[in-house]
């Protein structure tokens, strides 16, 4: 038995499962990195049992091994070159000889294997009967079948991957390699035999003779590395020779061929230990699918999927967002209250307080957006969507697949632009990366919640039956003003710097599944978390600086003591309410002009001139300026600067009041705009500019956005005022 602990990597296609095998694997004994050299997110755990420990190592999702993208690179150079003790690969057992091509990849490439048939409910309820020992013995494989959303099978899985990692050469030697036929075996075998005669070559011999023979370039690279220049020329025309006399045989290319011996092997496998119940004929998704994939109903049923998952977003989540709001509201009167005039009460109150807590109220509205799209991602529905829109994605320049980060960009756009990776060529990616903003991230989701609950009074309208919400329609149009312009957008990017042909979409359809409850609450529990954590950091010291700029510099002494001498005046001169009212009116003037002379403030009337077309004044342009860090930084600076700004009496208004107060309905739309359009966040230049290869790309990404914005919105607000459309303030 080793003395350290087994390593354990974990492989599957995408929608096998392999998320939830490894949760329910790993637990809560998770952590998260990038693999060495890539930007390719890594997910490590630990189990227990049995006395021993495992180091569980979460490997991307992959098709195949076939080096098409970073996902099948990573997967493959981390087993060869990190030689775990075990690998286990989870394939979905309703759809098995799809998932059976990657196992035989893996038994290409000497891996010692452990196949987990996740999903083996579903697969019998869709009237498949898999003869599990059987189907081992074929494949000389240990197979476990699994449900891991119901942690069924899961002990059995880690048993049998100890078992085969404490002796990994007998399970290799067990395997039964896939045999390509009278016409190609051979020459396998002799370009094996060639290979294994370099010692640094042998432990991989027959996969590296299968790449070769594929023509595959990166294992090409590989062999001249480990072999020497002179020694891999030598292989690669003997790789070659055999290769062109294959597709002389077949007429087809060697790597069409090689794949399609290949799923024949798979295919006789299944056929001696898969059984099909005559309720395999009419599948219930087939009846599905019928209906969502529609050509003249699909999109309107996804148009309404995405209306209710804003309207129960509001819905529900609208009643706690009040309450929060309150209750910040209150807790930073009490710190006024008790602790009185000072810096250090002015930074907890109007900083923190005031600052983030703007920003965590809306946590309830995130969750909820979160919930509504994992149910749709994990249901299988997201997929279908793809497909629906795949026609129209073509119609504009943009591949199907670019769907994917698409949907991605309403949570976040920082794992959205790195979600690119699936799409094959560089200008697909680089198209769908330059877009990604424009959809509406959850950070500009409390923004938006802000001022249409501020601008927009809640009413209700009844169309027949249905009762729909003005705020809910006027939501979903912000949503889809941003997918019209990043329609316009990539018609435009793919017309001008990035021309070239679309490649073709191909994507697999996962059966439809119920949403597993665990599987929804770590999404939920995940995202949510991330988003109160960026409020505890970055937010909180970014507000921090804001109330510094804000304090300083502060009025010249002459000034403020003048506004004391007013303050005792009036008190001599008034009693009772008249003396509250003048009182507060000197405060208001008193901190508008500390706010004003404020750095802050200096920097919002640098830039208003600019800004002014767009209807917005000093306070607003300086709050933009906080959103180009994050999004959200735009509620905490609106809510530092109002902190002192126009309070009128002991019970302080809510910053949506006091906006609906000072500004028109039609400035109101005009900001969720500019929110919607303007710079992406510092996170997302980051991540475009590690993902693009250069500053290139993640500049031209910021500049055309900036002044999109700026002459969509001045647009808007002229024609508007023009209209005389939501000119008049609410307040």
């Amino acid at each position: 038995m080793k003395s350290t602990p087994l390593t354990v990597a974990l492989l599957g296609n995408p929608n096998s499962g392999k998320t939830t095998v490894f949760n329910a694997v790993t637990g809560s004994r998770q952590r998260v990195a990038n693999y060495p050299g890539v930007t390719v997110e890594a997910k490590h755990g630990r189990a227990g049992g049995d006395g021993e420990e495992l180091i569980i190592v979460d490997l991307p999702g992959t098709y195949s091994l076939t080096a098409h993208s970073i996902e099948e690179l990573v997967a493959r150079n981390y087993i060869i070159e990190q030689s775990p003790d075990v690998v286990v690969d989870v394939l979905d057992s309703s759809n098995l000889e799809r998932n059976l091509y990657l196992a035989t990849q893996l038994i290409e490439l000497g891996a010692p294997l452990v196949l987990a048939l996740n999903m083996s409910d579903l697969a019998r309820a869709r009237g498949f009967e898999i003869d599990a020992p059987l189907l081992s013995e074929l494949l000389g494989v240990p197979i476990v079948q699994t449900t891991a959303s119901r942690k069924r099978g899961i002990d059995e899985v880690l048993a049998t991957a100890r078992q085969v990692g404490h002796d990994p050469a007998a399970a290799v030697a067990a395997q039964r390699k896939p045999d390509y036929g009278h016409e190609i075996e051979p020459h396998v075998r002799e370009l094996t035999d060639r290979l294994a005669a370099h010692p640094q070559l042998a432990p991989h011999a027959r996969w590296f003779a299968v790449k070769l023979l594929e023509r595959d370039e990166v294992s090409a690279e590989r062999i001249g590395k480990l072999a020497g220049p002179q020694a891999a020329q030598d292989l690669l025309a003997d790789a070659e020779r055999l290769a062109e006399h294959i597709e002389s045989v077949f007429g087809d290319a060697a790597e069409i061929v090689l794949a399609d011996r290949r799923y024949g092997y798979i295919a006789g496998a299944c056929a001696e230990a898969v059984q099909h119940t005559a309720e395999t004929r009419r599948q219930r998704s087939d009846r599905i699918d019928a209906i969502v994939t529609h050509p003249h109903l699909g999109l309107p049923i996804f148009a309404v999927l995405m209306y209710l998952v804003f309207q129960l977003t509001f819905a529900l989540g609208n009643p706690l967002v009040n309450w929060l709001d309150g209750g910040k509201t209150a807790l930073a009167g009490w710190v006024r209250h008790v602790g009185g005039e000072g810096l250090l009460v002015s930074l907890l109150a109007d900083g923190v307080i005031e600052g983030v807590g703007a920003v965590l109220v809306f946590v309830p509205l995130i969750a909820l957006l979160y919930v509504g799209i994992s149910i749709l991602e994990d249901s299988g529905y997201m997929a279908r969507a793809a497909f629906v829109l795949d026609k129209l994605m073509h119609r504009i320049g943009l591949h199907g697949k670019s769907f994917v980060p698409m949907l991605i960009g309403f949570g976040c756009t920082v794992p959205a632009v790195m979600a690119t990776r699936i799409l094959e060529t560089r200008r697909d990616r680089l198209t769908t990366m330059l877009i990604l903003p424009l959809m509406s991230c959850g950070a500009r989701l409390p923004v938006y919640v802000l001022l249409i609950g501020a601008f927009f009074p809640h009413r209700r309208w009844s169309i027949g039956s249905i009762e729909v919400s003005n705020q809910a329609i006027l939501l979903f149009a912000i949503y889809v003003i941003g997918i019209a312009l990043a329609v316009l957008a990539a018609w435009v990017l793919r017309k001008t710097v990035l021309r070239g042909e679309v490649t073709p979409f191909v994507m697999e359809l996962p059966p439809y599944r119920l949403p597993n409850a665990r599987g929804l609450l770590v999404h939920v529990w995940e995202r949510s978390g991330e988003y109160v954590k960026k409020a505890g950091t970055i937010i909180l010291a970014i507000v921090i600086v804001l109330w510094a700029m804000k304090t300083w510099p502060q009025l010249p002494a002459a000034q403020a003591e003048s506004y004391e001498v007013r303050r005792v005046a009036a008190a001599g001169e008034l009693t009772g309410e008249a003396l509250d009212r003048r009182l507060a009116q000197i405060n208001v003037e008193q901190h508008r002009a500390e706010l004003q002379h404020s750095a802050v403030g200096r920097i919002g009337r640098g830039i208003a001139p600019v800004l002014q077309p767009c209807g917005f004044d000093w306070r607003i342009s300086t709050a933009l300026l906080g959103s180009f860090a994050a999004k959200e930084i735009f509620i905490s600076q609106m809510g530092v600067i109002y902190a002192v700004d126009d309070e009128t009496d002991q019970q302080s208004e809510t910053l949506r009041q006091k906006l609906a107060a000072d500004y028109p309905p039609l400035v109101g739309f005009c900001m969720m705009l500019f929110i919607l359009i303007a710079t992406p966040c510092v996170a997302t230049v980051a991540v475009t500019v590690r993902e693009s290869g250069g500053w290139k790309w993640a500049l031209l990404q910021w500049s055309y956005l900036t002044v999109l914005a700026w002459l969509v919105t001045v647009a808007v607000f002229q024609v508007g005022s023009l209209l005389n459309i939501g000119t008049q303030p609410l307040g």
